[in-house]
């Protein structure tokens, strides 16, 4: 069965490098010039430059396999990853993100079963920890990204008002920020001012905008200016109004964030005490600790013990954490 596991492992991490290796030896440079022009690039000291702001053209995915890709869209998870990915803002497919947690699985996998016999029958745990480690990167990139376009929000709302009231149109306001702000939010106005040029009612464009951004901000925002856009009013005003508003929530939610920082540091401390004391415990009595290893009891204690270490931490930070 190990060989097995090896082979498979091996044969897998071949096939992977092979198809890389091709798909990067049949790429034309003809195909990269002419994709080159209908995105905007410019040329400078030979090499092709994109721009920052985000594509409007959908490409056909033809690097993933049609097993691959029917197996994700089988368990609907493809339009998942993909607008995870698009939210962290990496130009990944979401079968790149899939092989990366799956390499990562194999070869702690491979490496804890070989290298430490004694633990095989717990070489599942880690090579999970591992294999999940891309999808945490994404998770926390995507937090990071959300958390900076959050941050320049209510400037750019202020900025269509004042924008507004020196006589400019709403659309010619949007492609104003591109210019003006940085990215993530000046890549997401642009697109969404591409968007509009190129055909797509500007309703729509405001839609897939707070589809892409699932912040409850932008979600008022676009509401703000459909239901202007039908009943009238003063729109300049109305964003100022709403600026105002996101401001003061930041204020409160900076204040929750102090009264409750004693209650994440209990949390992280209670959840990080057990395992410092395994870890003391391993060096000064190895044989103690190996009970929980090699023992069946042991093993069932040990994951009893994780399982309600975790659903601790989860109820801990489920009670610190509250939505303004």
């Amino acid at each position: 069965m190990t060989t097995f596991w090896l082979i498979l492992s091996v044969c897998w991490l071949g096939f992977l490098g092979t198809w890389w290796a091709s798909s990067r030896m049949l790429k034309s440079s003809a195909s990269k010039r002419i994709r080159g022009r209908l995105l905007g690039a410019s040329r400078k000291s030979g090499k092709i430059l994109e721009r920052k702001a985000a594509s409007l053209i959908v490409t056909e995915d033809r690097q993933t396999g049609p097993l691959v890709l029917r197996l994700l869209s089988r368990l609907r998870v493809y339009d998942r990853l993909q607008d995870l990915l698009d939210q962290a803002g990496l130009k990944w497919r979401p079968a790149r993100l899939v092989h990366a947690c799956l390499t990562l699985f194999l070869v702690v996998f491979a490496a804890v079963w070989f290298g430490v016999p004694a633990l095989r029958s717990l070489a599942l745990a880690p090579a999970l920890a591992a294999g999940s480690l891309p999808l945490l990167l994404v998770f926390r990139m995507r937090t990071s990204r959300l958390r900076k376009f959050e941050a320049q929000f209510p400037e750019s709302l202020e900025f269509i008002s004042r924008s507004m009231r020196a006589g400019h149109a709403f659309s010619v306001s949007l492609e104003m920020l591109h210019k003006e702000f940085d990215e993530p939010l000046a890549g997401e106005f642009r697109r969404v001012f591409d968007e509009h040029n190129l055909g797509l009612p500007l309703d729509a464009a405001l839609q897939k905008l707070a589809h892409r951004l699932p912040i409850i901000d932008v979600q008022f925002f676009v509401a703000a200016v459909m239901l202007q856009k039908r009943t009238g009013g003063n729109l300049a005003e109305l964003l100022d109004k709403l600026a105002y508003v996101i401001r003061e929530r930041f204020k409160l939610r900076g204040r929750i964030r102090a009264v409750s920082a004693h209650g994440r540091m209990t949390g992280t401390a209670l959840t990080l005490i057990p395992a410092m004391v395994a870890g003391m415990l391993y060096f000064t009595n190895r044989e103690y600790v190996l009970f929980f290893f090699t023992d069946p009891t042991g093993r069932t204690m040990m994951y009893v013990a994780l399982a309600l270490q975790a659903l601790g931490y989860a109820v801990i930070q489920k009670i610190v954490t509250i939505e303004v």
